[in-house]
């Protein structure tokens, strides 16, 4: 294998997995959970007996740290208040205050889906020659939806955009159940879908193409358990539909389990995070 050749692991037009000769005669395996988590390569030596865990340089390892702890931060203390409000709307007193609860829990999931956003758009980036990860400069914004790590942690963030419309207008009075429906659960829904797809391509990066069990991977423990969490946000959203006849949701007990539960995985999703750190 020469320099140039390179062979790619993914699906479809997404690589998640890169191997490549070294100009060393050694061997430098990228994957993309690991480099954008962890700042982490794979490197075996020329004659190497096993392969070596190479570290990108601390700037990098900074920047990976800081994000992720925020990241993992907000996603817990988010998922915790969902499951808080989730509790107050089944055993509270039916007022607003769960809504305030949801609102302050949103906003928590729209740092930790930036964060993560962030994380994408400033991962290390690899030298094909060396076999190290290097820093680019800080950056705020890309536009990069050929990757699917960017493409993933975009549509989460966009996802707890729409979650943060569906729980501002969630804090309205005297809404008319098309209003309702129109303000509150068709943004819901989108934003589960749109979590949903992310869970999916998240899958897909851990896994390095179609989503099998890896139960020694923390990394795929962690997307696993935040697309069962997805899962259970898109049951509560088609419970609490509210019907047009009646003026009632179609079940409120599984539309408030179904969000408790979504959120608690949230929530054990972020905690695990905090383990998957340069």
């Amino acid at each position: 294998m020469s320099q140039t050749e390179e062979h790619a692991e993914g699906a479809g037009p997404f690589t998640t997995r890169l191997t490549w000769r070294l100009l060393d005669g050694g061997t430098a395996v990228w994957e993309s959970r690991p480099a954008r988590k962890r700042g982490l390569l794979t490197v075996r030596a020329p004659g190497g007996p096993a392969p070596l865990s190479r570290r990108a340089d601390s700037v990098s390892v900074s920047r990976l740290r800081s994000l992720n702890a925020i990241t993992a931060g907000a996603f817990t203390v988010g998922g915790a208040l969902f499951a808080l409000g989730a509790g107050a709307a089944q055993f509270g007193p039916g007022d607003t205050s769960s809504a305030w609860v949801y609102f302050a829990g949103g906003l928590f999931f729209n740092a930790g889906g930036y964060a993560s956003l962030l994380q994408a758009i400033n991962t290390p980036h690899r030298d094909s020659g060396t076999g190290a990860l290097t820093t680019g400069r800080w950056r705020w914004w890309s536009y990069e939806p050929a990757r699917i790590d960017w493409l993933s942690t975009c549509l989460l963030f966009v996802g707890t955009l729409v979650f943060g419309i569906n729980l501002l207008d969630s804090l309205l009075q005297g809404l008319s159940t098309q209003q309702v429906n129109r303000l509150i659960w068709a943004p819901d829904m989108v934003g589960c879908i749109l979590f949903l797809i992310s869970g999916h391509l998240a899958l897909v990066e851990v896994c390095h193409g179609r989503p099998r069990l890896r139960p020694r991977d923390l990394g795929w423990w962690i997307v696993a358990i935040n697309q069962l969490g997805s899962v259970l946000f898109l049951v509560s959203a088609l419970a609490a539909f509210t019907r047009p006849t009646t003026g009632s949701m179609v079940n409120v007990g599984v539309a408030n389990w179904g969000t408790l539960a979504g959120a608690l995985c949230f929530s054990a999703g972020g905690g695990l995070q905090f383990f998957e750190r340069p």
